[in-house]
């Protein structure tokens, strides 16, 4: 290229596609293709272009690139409480880092989306996403209804499966059996569970939700045992260790007295854990605890906790794999709904049920 002086427009500091064009004595369309759609010119032409825009310090504006590729890069994450109230549950940051590697390896970004001075649709109606995984929500919740009618991919999990959209989830029923049925094994009968609280008190349970699923996975096995489960032995509170902390001092002042603690997310049992112990209570010698999720710091504790293993990482990786498969049309992924089996771990924060117990259910 013959050398010869440059010149930028000195209307603006930074250097625009009009410059860029004169200078390589194309057109500007050309220019915006070498970025966007270079298999539309010719190698050397692309190349001369961006060897040009190099040299005035060119970058395309982002927003002008997002409008000509009709792409924002980036993916949306979809969560029905504040992310000061998500991250401080241990399971959000394990499937938050499985969907980040799999958005990643992909050139996306991530967007958590969550209520705006307490509004999710606020909070979905500003947010540029290419698509959604939207995690805990209900399938009638009004921002998914949103985010349908704006034509965005969406993949649900832990959610109703919707029949025109990607769903992932694993076998809470069946995790939640194991958990219970590893207990009565042990020769418990006397149970506390501790679910997790709707986001917001206004919020019903999704009948088809991880909670609901998990709980009759609790019931079904305690009934084939011909253990009763009063409603009273059902707590709840926030996925998080105060929240299992609050729960399980709020049964012992209701007068509770279980030998057996099933809770629906490892925090929650560790804070069961925590309280229990903090009331001089032996785990497991007096009372036993069960979690849910298998959190990294599952194995820690102490004693270290029993618990349902789900593939929390591999959950998020598989929604994003599910999205981009729609967003970037490689297959009709829509109508996917992917279940991921659950194992119980077995550790030492469950045993037999105490002799004085047992002694007692005998007389």
């Amino acid at each position: 290229m013959r050398s010869r002086e440059i010149r930028v427009d000195q209307r603006t500091s930074r250097p625009r596609i009009a410059d860029v064009a004169r200078e390589a004595g194309v057109s500007k369309t050309a220019v915006s293709f070498a970025f966007n759609n270079p298999d539309r010119l010719s190698p050397e032409t692309a190349n001369r272009i961006r060897v040009v825009a190099d040299s005035l310090g060119y970058r395309p504006h982002p927003v002008a690139r997002m409008l000509t590729q009709r792409r924002t890069m980036a993916l949306g994450v979809l969560t029905p409480q504040m992310l000061s109230v998500i991250f401080s549950n241990p399971f959000f940051g394990a499937f938050s880092e499985g969907v980040a590697s799999s958005a990643e390896e992909s050139g996306y970004g991530l967007h958590f989306i969550s209520p705006v001075l307490g509004s999710l649709a606020r909070a979905v109606d500003r947010a540029t996403v290419d698509g959604v995984v939207a995690i805990g929500l209900s399938v009638d919740h009004p921002e998914v209804e949103q985010i349908r009618s704006a034509g965005l991919p969406i993949v649900m999990v832990d959610s109703t499966a919707l029949p025109d959209h990607g769903s992932v989830e694993v076998d809470d029923e069946s995790g939640a059996r194991a958990a219970a049925e590893h207990l009565l094994a042990l020769g418990h009968r006397d149970f506390l569970i501790i679910g997790v609280e709707p986001p917001t008190p206004a919020t019903a349970q999704d009948p088809e939700g991880v909670v609901s699923r998990r709980l009759r996975g609790y019931r079904s096995a305690l009934a084939d045992a011909g253990v009763e489960l009063p409603e009273s032995a059902v707590v709840v509170g926030p996925a998080r260790i105060d929240g299992g902390i609050a729960a399980f001092n709020r049964a012992r002042e209701d007068g509770l007295r279980p030998t057996a603690v099933l809770a629906m997310s490892d925090a929650m049992a560790i804070g069961a854990m925590r309280a229990a112990q903090e009331q001089r209570l032996s785990v497991p010698d007096d009372i036993s605890i069960v979690g849910f999720d298998d959190i990294e710091l599952a194995q820690y504790t102490d004693p270290p906790l029993t618990t349902v293993h789900q593939p929390i990482r591999r959950k998020g990786e598989e929604a994003v794999r599910m999205l981009l498969s729609v967003i970037e049309g490689r297959e009709p992924a829509r109508s996917e709904h992917r279940r991921l089996e659950t194992r119980l771990v077995i550790r030492g924060s469950t045993g037999p049920v105490p002799q004085t117990r047992q002694e007692v259910a005998i007389n």
